[in-house]
């Protein structure tokens, strides 16, 4: 059995300094797993991911992809406006973005084949692969891990917000690779005054009165090197790694890097004093400090599916495009000012469209859910910025020009990171592509 397909026995949880080790390891995922892993580099360019995910599906023809021409039910309340790239317009609810156009691109013929649920369609545009309760396909966070090299040695990567649909697996984590490839959810409001990642709930296996104090953690350490002492060298080489996990829990790289503290109040207003600016500017931190893919659960005020829009769409559109708007520009003008950007990928889609036809709700006009056109952004990391690609209808129902499934924006992501779509892994005895299908939009290169 090779390492990358053993599981993770998660026996042990030490706080130190005000960051454990059982911090770093919830839902499976092993922080001595994490640098064996590093182990397996075969030295590409680092390239970073921050994914703010605009869960329950917003609306692209209130926000990318306006249509002014359109009847009234159409085109909604909002106007499309200039942007600093000649020709493009957005919408005027988004000053922020319009400002900074061209440090991001965007895909107006973006499409789905997959029914539009909120919990299918979250998971298979994450990894790219329909969903499949026996052997689900990992999300890209998770195949970053397997195939690259962590250069910092720090976590692979970081989901804040709790997206699992109750009906549907979490989307995004490790899938058939196994836990010890899911991310570490920060669940914690960063926005928050008391905000600190401290201690979480150990694993169920481990005796609380085994996590207080000093004494512990040395007698666990003596046992460690007892029994690394007496080893084979295949085991050696495991606890190398978790030597070096003892390590990390006690660094001040760590601890620093989720200090919000440590930014200018500035700075923070600059990104919105919410938990998504917050969260924005958390996930820059945590890519200087190393990690490689951050997600960010987008609004979260009215539920895990704010962007679901059934009713009422523009009381609360007005309520979360500013933020979205404040934080999206102030993370591209704060990356490109730091000179992070061309190695960092921006993202920001939602799991599907919404319907170009308002409702007629009794609490209020809305959009429902409609997969067969979406806009989504990316830009960075090796992915032109100030692009737009494809186009839709005159009521943005369907694409008319270019269109590019989940899959094929999934297959860019990979191409952006240098994965290898066609890996196989060997799981339940079967050889499993990590992404079987898609194909890059060769355009954003």
């Amino acid at each position: 059995m090779n390492m990358a397909s053993r599981p993770v026995a998660r026996r042990d949880f030490f706080t130190l300094g005000g960051l454990s080790l059982g911090v770093l390891c919830p839902l499976g995922l092993s922080l001595p797993r994490v640098l064996a892993n590093e182990s397996r580099s075969r030295g590409k360019k680092q390239i970073n991911v921050i994914f703010l995910f605009l869960q329950g599906g917003a609306s692209h023809v209130d926000m990318f992809d306006m249509k002014p021409d359109a009847p009234d039910d159409i085109r909604g309340k909002y106007s499309p406006a200039a942007t600093n790239l000649t020709g493009l317009q957005l919408s005027d609810q988004l000053p922020g973005l319009r400002a900074c156009a061209d440090k991001f691109s965007l895909i107006r013929s973006m499409y789905t084949t997959k029914p539009v649920d909120h919990g299918e369609g979250d998971v298979h545009l994450m990894c790219g692969s329909p969903v499949d309760k026996n052997l689900q396909a990992p999300g890209i966070g998770a195949v970053l891990s397997l195939q690259q090299k962590l250069d910092s040695r720090f976590l692979p990567f970081v989901h804040m917000g709790n997206m699992k649909h109750p009906s549907h697996t979490a989307p995004g984590f490790g899938g058939f690779l196994g836990h010890q490839y899911d991310p570490y959810v920060l669940t914690q409001d960063p926005n928050s005054p008391t905000f600190a990642v401290r201690e979480f709930e150990p694993v169920p296996e481990v005796d609380p009165s085994r996590l207080a104090g000093r004494r512990t953690l040395l007698r666990t350490l003596d046992r460690y090197q007892a029994e690394r002492d007496s080893a084979p060298e295949s085991a050696r080489a495991r606890d190398t790694f978790t030597e070096h996990a003892f390590q990390l829990a006690t660094s001040q790289k760590a601890k620093e890097a989720f200090d919000l503290s440590r930014e200018s109040a500035r700075v923070r207003d600059t990104y919105g004093r919410n938990r998504v600016g917050q969260g924005m500017l958390l996930a820059r931190r945590l890519v200087e400090a190393g990690v490689r893919f951050v997600t960010i659960q987008g609004y979260v005020d009215t539920g895990i599916y704010a962007w679901d829009h059934h009713w009422g769409i523009f009381g609360h559109l007005d309520k979360q495009l500013p933020i979205y708007d404040r934080c999206y520009s102030a993370l591209l003008n704060d990356l490109s000012d730091r000179g992070l950007l061309d190695t960092t990928l921006v993202i920001t889609a939602g799991e599907f469209g919404r319907t170009p036809k308002l409702n007629k709700d009794n609490k209020g006009p809305g959009r429902d859910h409609w997969s067969n056109c979406f806009s989504l952004t990316m830009g960075g990391g090796g992915v032109k910025t100030g692009v737009v690609v494809g186009a839709s209808d005159r009521f943005g129902a369907v694409p008319t020009e270019r269109p590019v499934s989940v899959a094929d924006f999934v297959a860019t992501v990979y191409h952006a990171l240098g994965l290898d779509p066609h890996a196989e892994f060997v799981a339940q005895g079967r050889p499993m592509k990590m992404l079987p299908h898609g194909s890059p939009v060769q355009e954003l290169f």
